[in-house]
């Protein structure tokens, strides 16, 4: 083993999957320094062979750190160089209505102190329906009809408020969360459904929430998104994990008020479902009601997007056609 020669390698290296590599070969399970530690035995002085090597292996590994260092700082510096760099290429491309709908609601939760959070698309029965207090059997299971992967066990989420039940269950309160997630449902396609539609969820649980701090944060949404004279009403509605449960309708941004077919002639359109958390779901989490209180919505994304873009046709945001150029947004 040329010692002089491995150092030498490590010093000028430059590049950090190259490092990897030498790193893999010399201290790798099969390394080189783990085959010299074989030949101990047959040494002709085992203790200070043994000690010998020990010592070249913190070397080795010390070299190795320092130069890691060396190579991300240069790698770095090649990437901001590149990044800096004036390309001549004109833009292609732009991003999708729902994405920068998201993420314009995004920015606004970040601004309040809430997290970011996120789920797994295929769930399981549990945290779709048991844990939002929607035992088997219960009517509102008829009100979704699910999309199961290996019935009755997995299927494709059909609610963003899985997502909650997994948040209830890992953290413990205070907290703030929002959440986007596309959901499933067999629903049949038309101008205003679509058997894939996204969702954007908030979940606040914490001391003394009430019915307040949900209305103050649902009309800050609106107004974000749709300016200071938007038109909301809020209605009593059930929903099995909240209780009590809000429905915001928004005025029909394409009549405004007067019926058409985006609205079904109501002149208003339903935006989402919310309320103050159920005491059932925050004890299933393990969460004691008498303690902590929360509230919690689920915001249809893609009619958010298209109140937004005055987009009457949901098809058309999931299709292919790129009918929404950048200077049409």
């Amino acid at each position: 083993m040329d010692i002089n020669k491995i150092i030498d390698q490590i010093t000028t290296v430059t590049s950090s999957e190259d490092l990897e590599k030498i790193r893999i070969e010399l201290l790798g399970r099969q390394g080189t320094i783990n085959q010299e530690f074989s030949k101990i035995k047959t040494a002709p002085n085992p203790k200070q062979f043994g000690a010998d090597l020990n010592n070249f292996k913190k070397q080795i590994k010390e070299l190795i750190l320092e130069k890691s260092k060396t190579v991300s700082s240069e790698t770095r510096n090649l990437k901001l160089e590149i990044k800096n760099s004036d390309f001549s290429l004109s833009k292609i491309g732009h991003l999708h209505p729902i994405t920068q709908t998201e993420r314009a609601l995004n920015e606004l939760f970040k601004s309040l102190g809430f997290s970011i959070y996120d789920g797994p698309v295929i769930e399981t029965d549990e945290y779709n329906f048991e844990r939002l207090n929607v035992p088997k059997n219960h009517p509102a299971r008829d009100m979704q009809d699910s999309i199961f992967i290996r019935e009755p066990q997995y299927l494709l989420r059909t609610q963003a408020s899985a997502i909650e039940a997994r948040l209830l269950a890992a953290e413990k309160p205070p907290f703030k969360v929002a959440f986007p997630g596309t959901t499933y449902r067999n629903e049949k396609v038309n101008k205003s459904n679509h058997f894939v539609f996204h969702q954007y969820q908030a979940v606040v649980v914490d001391h003394d929430i009430a019915m307040r701090d949900l209305i103050g944060t649902m009309d800050l949404m609106f107004k974000t998104l749709y300016g200071p004279d938007v038109v909301v009403r809020y209605r009593c509605k059930y929903y099995p994990e909240v209780e009590p449960g809000v429905g915001p309708d928004m005025q029909c941004f394409n009549c405004h008020g007067t019926g058409c077919g985006v609205c079904k002639g109501a002149g208003w359109i339903e935006m989402g479902g919310s309320g103050l958390i159920h005491p059932n779901v925050l004890q299933k989490a393990g969460i004691d009601p008498k303690i902590w209180r929360g509230f919690a919505f689920g915001m249809g994304l893609d009619r958010w997007t298209m109140a937004k873009y005055k987009i009457t046709d949901i098809r058309t945001l999931l299709g292919g056609n790129l009918a929404y150029k950048p200077n049409s947004l």
